[in-house]
């Protein structure tokens, strides 16, 4: 297959799998325009939850199924091991895959943290990073700043019914160690993961319910945690970086994005002023907006098909 029709075949719409060291690497293209790699929460959390479809007018969108989830393959050492290297090595396993000289990389919330670590350790393949519900670090200083929106939250919605379930759900957090207990948390949690859940309940009850997640532990091979701090590696990042974070984001609230944007030298900080954690579900038009003028800001980028970015755009 020559070099051309191989680049069509791996950015055709659909799911795609291929062998990425001896492990089965799915993925899922939609859309039109210059390429952007999405690597979903968690670790664990299934990629659908982050389809982006107003996005998809604009770019390619590959959305990664994470390794651990879902159809791709898990590590031998399954559940350990997947560290942000691991992860970051399969990313670039994808974009050599689809052959395209640069793409763009969108990480959300633990995979704003992949994101990150690629753009530090691999930059040479990104034409630019968007951090979306990132922080730099993780730790008591990351549990601390979370406990401390949680009871933000947990005050604001004192009268709501459900509030005692979301908090029992973030109680159950320690202790997950299988995939059903992962869902559980994960739809447990996730009212706080919007600026007002309960007001709007008919609407994000159904993304509440089609939420999958296998068990990832978050520890290494040889069962360590990882923990991160890349206060001294984020100003050395070389690509261009957009920070995107929700006013009443919980998890990796407007301090990260913040620090994040005070630490990439040239980043360009929006804050989502109606959304939690889930900017592009609650505010899909500024989200479009702010990724799409990112993209334009940058050199401009070939698509697959072969126009401009500004044709496409």
């Amino acid at each position: 297959m020559s070099g051309s029709n191989q680049l069509v075949a791996a950015l055709a719409p659909g799911a795609h799998a291929f062998d990425s060291d001896g492990i089965t690497q799915r993925y899922h293209v939609s859309g039109s325009g210059p390429v952007c790699l999405a690597h979903p929460g968690g670790p664990g959390i299934h990629w659908e939850y982050l389809r982006m479809p107003e996005l998809e007018e604009h770019l390619t969108m590959v959305y990664v199924e994470a390794l651990g989830t879902g159809e791709s393959g898990r590590l031998p050492t399954h559940p350990n091991g997947y560290t942000r290297e691991r992860y970051s090595i399969a990313l670039q396993q994808i974009i050599d895959h689809l052959g395209v000289p640069k793409v763009y990389l969108l990480g959300h919330s633990h995979g704003a943290f992949v994101a990150a670590h690629h753009a530090i350790h691999r930059p040479a393949g990104l034409a630019g990073i968007i951090l979306y519900e990132g922080a730099p670090v993780t730790g008591p200083e990351h549990g601390a700043e979370a406990t401390r929106r949680l009871q933000e939250f947990a005050a604001a919605h004192a009268d709501r019914p459900g509030l005692s379930d979301v908090l029992a759900a973030f109680g159950a957090m320690q202790d997950i160690s299988t995939d059903a207990q992962t869902l559980a948390v994960a739809r447990g949690v996730l009212p706080s993961y919007f600026a007002d859940y309960w007001g709007n309940e008919l609407r994000w009850a159904p993304v509440r319910d089609a939420v999958r997640a296998n068990y990832i532990s978050g520890l290494d091979a040889i069962g360590s945690p990882e923990l991160i701090d890349d206060r001294a590696d984020l100003p050395k990042v070389t690509v261009p970086a957009l920070v995107l974070v929700g006013r009443f984001d919980v998890i990796c609230g407007p301090r990260w994005g913040q620090e994040l944007h005070d630490l990439i030298p040239g980043s360009r900080l929006v804050i989502l002023e109606n959304s939690g954690h889930l900017g592009h579900l609650e505010e899909p038009e500024r989200f479009t907006d702010a990724v799409r003028n990112f993209v334009l800001s940058t050199p401009s980028l070939p698509s697959p098909s072969g126009g401009s970015l500004e044709r496409l755009m």
